[in-house]
């Protein structure tokens, strides 16, 4: 199984427990996509991504893509827009396997006042794996809470 990361490929560096858990994740930038250009984020399929037929497990699938969606739709607006996935439809449409390199490829479709849209395709080489959508609640930002005295 290959491990080399393709040119222009960084370390993603950020997520929770659960996303650093299935890393390491990658990004680049995608030029074509604007002036700031895009994110477009990937991972290695691994045997711990895999299910019982040797192939990703379609749950990862679904995981790599809700991921690339919500970094995308966050990281559109300066500073970056706090976000929860409200709905997410996908469509599995060919399997990966352990040493596959998987690009998650988003389109923001639309960015209202309370809502965001935007659809993804997964990507092994050319060959399109799986295609999805997802709306997204855009929140207000977290602020630190008060401490209390003492």
């Amino acid at each position: 199984m290959t491990t080399d990361i393709p040119e222009g490929f960084q370390p993603l560096k950020r997520g929770g427990g659960y996303l650093t858990s299935l890393g390491p994740w990658y990004y680049r930038l995608d030029q074509s996509k604007g002036e700031k250009g895009q994110l477009v984020l990937a991972i290695r399929i691994e045997d711990r991504h895999t299910n019982i037929r040797h192939i990703a497990h379609g749950g990862f699938l679904v995981t790599i893509l809700d991921t690339a969606l919500g970094i995308v739709v966050s990281s559109s607006r300066e500073p970056p827009q706090p976000i929860v996935t409200v709905s997410l439809t996908t469509n599995f449409v060919a399997s990966a396997e352990p040493g596959d390199w998987v690009e998650a490829h988003v389109d923001i479709d639309r960015m209202g006042g309370r809502l965001a849209y935007a659809s993804c395709t997964l990507r092994v080489g050319a060959r399109c794996i799986m295609t999805g959508t997802g709306v997204f609640a855009l929140m207000k930002p977290v602020t630190p809470r008060e401490q209390p005295d003492g």
